[in-house]
């Protein structure tokens, strides 16, 4: 598996009712964070190593009613501090 981070932004009023689809609706979903910003919500996903990363931000994010813009980031490695 492997982690990617999407950040979401909604249309004006929209962000909960995102990110409850989002969490009933995706599967792959691991975290979700309201933030403040130029983007409302931060989303974790994990996807299978062979998981097309633009088709499934395109295809089960991009969809959802409210959505208005998306930024993607892909990661690479995690570091764990050990620290509870």
């Amino acid at each position: 598996m492997r982690a990617i981070f999407v950040m979401v932004k909604c249309e004006m009023g929209q962000a909960y009712q995102v990110a409850r689809m989002a969490a009933d609706g995706i599967e792959e979903l691991s975290e979700l964070h309201s933030t403040s910003g130029q983007y409302d919500l931060l989303a974790k996903f994990y996807l299978e190593p062979d998981q097309d990363v633009g088709l499934f931000v395109t295809d089960k994010l991009q969809t959802l009613p409210g959505v208005k813009d998306t930024y993607t980031l892909i990661t690479f490695n995690a570091f764990v501090t050990g620290k509870g």
